[in-house]
């Protein structure tokens, strides 16, 4: 072991062709190299120790060297896709290469989470993840990853309170007027949601079972299909991300009927909150960024450093307020915590309504 450390501390901080170039000049100097199968075994595992000890210093310093795939697990038009295309191009020149966003949706985000499971801990895959993400794992029971164990919490991103809005033809225009209806129209009522036990789901049900209406749940492929339905007339109300539909809904394309926030918000404050109708009401979505576990811990640190700096720049960060969203970066930590109080939470909803996927 001696001389074998005494190797290493030779060839300390030598790249890898100087390195292999150093151990072959030393084998060759300890006599014919088919008759130093001693000393060539020595300094080959010299050379893994070496390698294998520097290698996550040399993939943080050169992270990264390629363009980055970030997965957005949902089609276009959603919310975390909304979310993509602003955060993105600010998060790529932070990061200081090209990042392509990838939609893959499917099963509530399910099937781009779990291409992202499978992929290279090497900084190049990455996945936003929503809500849905605290979700699956108690409703989809075929899912193939871990919710915690399978990926590396980098960062939260944003979050947003959430709104009930109509059609804009719905035949009420207030939460007591929507009530009443519905009560009179027993299991008439549809809402539309992103899928099974997203968000949108969740909320309209939390909300039908607090104001003790039967509705009828509608799930769609994503955020996108879901709002041209409830646009188009096809459901009667979605419970979705505020910002993603205010202009919408000041166009007059829909009905804003309460917001899940704690208090109105300045963009609509003629709408009142749902908790003003049903108090302790509340519905917030979220949207956090995540990679498959063992990045290396220097790759991950550059990224949670290159996403705060986006979402904190003034270009990213002024729209987003603007438009109702909250900025949640923060550390690793603190955003699995939050991932595992929203699974908590999800859990007991999902139990007392016996929801399953499959």
């Amino acid at each position: 072991m001696n001389g074998s450390c005494a190797i290493c501390a030779k060839h300390e901080g030598m790249d890898r062709e100087g390195l292999i170039t150093s151990l072959h000049t030393t084998i060759r100097k300890g006599g014919d190299i088919m008759k130093s199968h001693r000393l060539y075994t020595m300094t080959a595992l010299t050379l893994g120790l070496i390698m294998a000890g520097s290698s996550p210093v040399l993939a943080a310093d050169s992270y990264p060297s390629r363009q980055v795939r970030m997965v957005v697990p949902f089609p276009p038009g959603g919310s975390v896709d909304y979310i993509a295309r602003i955060v993105v191009p600010e998060f790529a020149k932070t990061l200081g290469e090209n990042v392509f966003i990838d939609n893959k949706g499917g099963a509530s985000g399910a099937i781009g989470t779990a291409d992202v499971a499978r992929a290279a801990p090497d900084g190049y895959t990455l996945l936003m993840v929503f809500d849905t993400h605290a979700v699956n794992p108690h409703i989809n029971k075929s899912l193939s990853y871990d919710t915690f164990k399978a990926f590396d919490y980098i960062t939260g991103m944003t979050s947003a309170p959430m709104v009930l809005a109509t059609r804009k033809d719905f035949p009420a225009d207030s939460l007591p007027q929507m009530t009443d209806y519905a009560k009179k129209n027993p299991g008439k009522v549809t809402y539309g949601s992103s899928g099974v036990g997203g968000s949108n789901h969740l909320t309209a049900l939390d909300f039908s079972n607090a104001a003790e209406i039967s509705t009828l749940h509608v799930p769609y492929k994503g955020g996108g299909p879901m709002l041209t339905a409830v646009i188009g007339g096809q459901v009667d109300f979605v419970v979705t991300t505020f910002p993603l539909v205010v202009e919408r809904i000041k166009a007059g394309q829909l009905k804003a009927l309460g917001m899940g926030s704690k208090e109105r918000v300045k963009q609509l404050p003629d709408v009142p909150t749902v908790a003003e109708h049903l108090p302790g009401y509340s519905a917030t979505s979220w949207i956090g960024l995540v990679g498959p576990a063992g990045l290396p811990p220097a790759v991950a640190e550059k990224i949670n450093e290159a996403m705060r700096q986006a979402l904190d720049s003034p270009k990213v960060k002024d729209r987003l307020t603007s438009e109702g969203f909250d900025i949640m970066a923060g550390t690793p930590e603190e955003f699995k915590t939050w991932v595992r109080d929203r699974y908590d939470e999800a859990e007991k909803l999902i139990k007392a309504e016996n929801i399953a996927m499959n």
